[in-house]
């Protein structure tokens, strides 16, 4: 796992939390942080959407129903959550891509995405305390 003092976020600084309730990221520790294990690169924090988990429902990733055995509550909208770059790109074309904490999101994120794309779903700052 790559240290969190060494992650960067999209704008080059530390990467900050992304969501602790529910606890996300692909390693459980509340960020979006990846490594070699990380597959999926799940990279983008987003603030889910109905439309964004209907979608993903839709194509095979069921993000809304709880699954106990692995500990995963369920998400719902406004809920936090370290996305695939690629599942958020793919919902992005489809129209229903949901907003990103840019502050959150790992710089990796921009091999698959464009910054200039990201900056259009960006969540303002005051939208971030609820976090």
């Amino acid at each position: 796992m790559m240290e969190k003092d060494a992650s960067r976020n999209v704008f080059g600084e530390p990467l900050q939390a992304c969501c602790m309730d529910p606890m996300t990221g692909f390693y459980r520790d509340g960020h979006c942080n990846t490594g070699p294990q990380d597959r999926g690169t799940h990279v983008v924090c987003a603030r889910m959407t109905e439309a964004f988990l209907q979608f993903t429902k839709a194509r095979g990733n069921d993000l809304s129903t709880p699954v106990p055995m692995y500990n995963f509550p369920g998400l719902k909208p406004g809920d936090g959550w370290c996305l695939c770059a690629l599942r958020w790109k793919e919902a992005h074309k489809a129209g229903v891509a949901p907003p990103v904490k840019l502050e959150a999101t790992h710089e990796k994120a921009l091999q698959y995405i464009e910054m200039d794309t990201l900056l259009k779903y960006a969540i303002r700052e005051k939208d971030n305390k609820q976090d």
